[in-house]
Parts: C-alpha cells; sequence; structure tokens
C-alpha cells in the first residue's frame, strides 16, 4: 500500500509539476523584473511601456552594488530581468558570467546611444551592456557661506571649513580626494600609499559635517552645511534650485563613473528586458529620463530634446577632460581603503 501510495503521489506531481512552471513561464513574459537603485525612471515612463506592452513592471530596489552582486550570484544569473549598476561591479559580474550578450536585432534605437560612452572598460567591445547615465563627483558650495573661492579638493582642507562639510558615503570617492592631493590615481593600488592618503583623511576629518549618500543637496539647501562633495544627480538639483551656487570641478582631477543597463544570463524575460531598453533609448523616452535622473545623458540623440533649464547640468561641457574612472583594484589595496574608510568615518563622528 505504500509503494502504490507513493506511486499515485509521483504521478500526480508529474502532472502537477510541468503544469505549475508552465503557468509560472507565462507568468515571467507578463511581468518584467527590474533591479536597481530607486527612483531611476519617471513613473511616466515605466507607465508608458506597461501600456505599450502589457508588461507589468516589478520594480526592485538595491542599497549598494555589492548587494547586487551577492543577490545574482545566489540566484546563478536569474530572478532579475534587467539590472542597473556601476561599471566596476559590472566588470566582475561579466568576469563572473552572470551576463548575457544583448541581442542588438532587438534594439533599433542602440544607435541613439553617445559614442563617447561606446566601449566602456568593463564591457569593451559593447557586447552586454547599454550606458544608462554618466556622472562625476563635483564640489558644490555656496559662496555666501565660505570666504574664499573654491577650485579644488585641497581647498577643503582649509581650517575655515571646521564642521561645515559634505561629502558622498562612498569611500573610494571619498579617500579619493587625499590621493589625487597627493598627484595620485584614484585606483592607486600599493597600500602605503593609500594608507598616507589615510592620514591626510585624517586632518580633513574636523571640517567634516555629514557623511551621507541620499539628499546631501538638500543638506547644502538648507544651510547645514557649506560646502559638498557630491553625485552628478545632487549637484544638478542644488544648482537648478540655487543658480548662484557654485559648482567646481576639481583641478587635481575628477573622478568619473558609468552606470550600465545589463540582462542576467538566466533573465526569466530577457526579450522583456530587450523592449524595455528600447523603449527608453528612444529620443524622447530618453531626455525624459535624464530629466528625471539628473545625471550625464548617455544617448546622444536625447541631447537636443533635453529642457533648456536642464542642459547645461546633463551634457558634458565642451572640452570636458580630465576625469578617471574609479575601477576595481586588488584585493590588498581594498582592504587598506576600507581600514583608511573606517578611521576616517570614526575621526569624523559619522
Amino acid at each position: 500500500m505504500k509503494k502504490t501510495w507513493l506511486f499515485s503521489v509521483l504521478a500526480l506531481l508529474v502532472i502537477i509539476i510541468p503544469c505549475s512552471l508552465s503557468a509560472a513561464a507565462r507568468r515571467d513574459t507578463q511581468r518584467l523584473t527590474i533591479y536597481t537603485w530607486e527612483e531611476m525612471f519617471p513613473q511616466e515612463i515605466l507607465d508608458g511601456f506597461t501600456k505599450a506592452t502589457g508588461l507589468r513592471i516589478n520594480y526592485v530596489n538595491f542599497d549598494a552594488n555589492e548587494t547586487m552582486l551577492t543577490r545574482l550570484r545566489t540566484a546563478k544569473g536569474g530572478d532579475y530581468d534587467l539590472v542597473i549598476a556601476d561599471d566596476y561591479i559590472i566588470e566582475i559580474a561579466i568576469a563572473e558570467g552572470l551576463l548575457q550578450k544583448l541581442d542588438k536585432s532587438k534594439l533599433p534605437n542602440y544607435g541613439n546611444i553617445n559614442p563617447i560612452y561606446r566601449r566602456p572598460f568593463y564591457d569593451p567591445d559593447d557586447e552586454y551592456t547599454v550606458p544608462y547615465g554618466a556622472g562625476v563627483q563635483t564640489i558644490v558650495y555656496d559662496p555666501g557661506s565660505v570666504s574664499h573661492t573654491i577650485t579644488g579638493y585641497g581647498d577643503l582642507w582649509d581650517p575655515g571649513f571646521r564642521n561645515s562639510l559634505g561629502v558622498t558615503a562612498n569611500p573610494r570617492v571619498i579617500n579619493g580626494l587625499a590621493l589625487k592631493r597627493m598627484g595620485r590615481s584614484y585606483n592607486e593600488s600599493d597600500p602605503q600609499v593609500i594608507s598616507e592618503a589615510g592620514r591626510l583623511m585624517l586632518d580633513l576629518a574636523p571640517n567634516i559635517r555629514l557623511i551621507k549618500d541620499d539628499f546631501l543637496d538638500e543638506d547644502l539647501l538648507s544651510g547645514e552645511v557649506s560646502a559638498a562633495v557630491m553625485y552628478t544627480d545632487q549637484a544638478t538639483r542644488a544648482m537648478m534650485a540655487r543658480p548662484d551656487f557654485k559648482m567646481v570641478f576639481p583641478q587635481e582631477g575628477i573622478g568619473y563613473g558609468l552606470m550600465g543597463a545589463f540582462i542576467p544570463v538566466n533573465a526569466p524575460n530577457a526579450q522583456g528586458a530587450l523592449a524595455f531598453l528600447d523603449y527608453i533609448l528612444d529620443p524622447r523616452r530618453g531626455a525624459l529620463c535624464f530629466e528625471h535622473l539628473g545625471y550625464y545623458c548617455t544617448f546622444s540623440a536625447s541631447d537636443p530634446l533635453i529642457s533648456p533649464e536642464y542642459r547645461s547640468f546633463l551634457t558634458l561641457p565642451d572640452g570636458f577632460s580630465g576625469a578617471e574612472t574609479i575601477r576595481a583594484v586588488s584585493q590588498e589595496a581594498e582592504e587598506e581603503h576600507e581600514r583608511v574608510w573606517t578611521a576616517f568615518k570614526q575621526a569624523t563622528g559619522n
């Protein structure tokens, strides 16, 4: 009787499981799961895509690139249909085989990508990614609250800034302020040099009031800080709200980052992801996306359609140069960066 019962159960499972998988597959083709940071697209773009295709969007957020990579590894390149993340983490994900190559025959708008952003270091043959937003770390300050003109990172060590500066919570970017002041690269690999930069960071610590990634522009606008090292989208919002503020491309050289959109190797709905990429690559939709995002527009066909009040903040200035892409470094160097960063945060009380 036990055998008869077992065989009956197995027979039932044979019937039920394929039906369940088929139902799940049908659901996947009606849903697009996007995995990225919060508010990367205006709602009208998400709603418009659903109306045009019938695909419901499941928008899932992560708080850090490393969190995304861990989950993508756990899912073996599955679970998510479209991911947008930073350049250095994409390089790691490609090396681990977690991305699939783009079927460009399904991307008729692919030619709208600005050639400046083609063939990035993490995808040198443009096989896996579509660039979605570029940014640089700029200094923005209120000239009414600052006694002298800021021209570079070195000015931030001035004692007059005591307890009045805001910086992002990105260790490589902020440790890089000291490295650039020393005339070194953001991608310095010598732990001794990174340690020396750490000593400079401790000298900067008394000037730091805030270390945070979110809404640093609001702290500048409220007067909580008088100057801040900001992401591009924050600088855009601050300058649009207060045109009298000053934005500085530091003379020592700046860090440059590129976000990329990619399809995981085992994405449940890769075709839906391709459809979404082509949808936002449309020139007018792209302009709407970047006006919302506040980063440099990576679609050249969208540049002339960006509203005039946004255009100077969302397109690279003429003759722009001196940007250095922040890339992955050795494990030893990364560990020293983490040690320097921890000591710096403790010294600031953040």
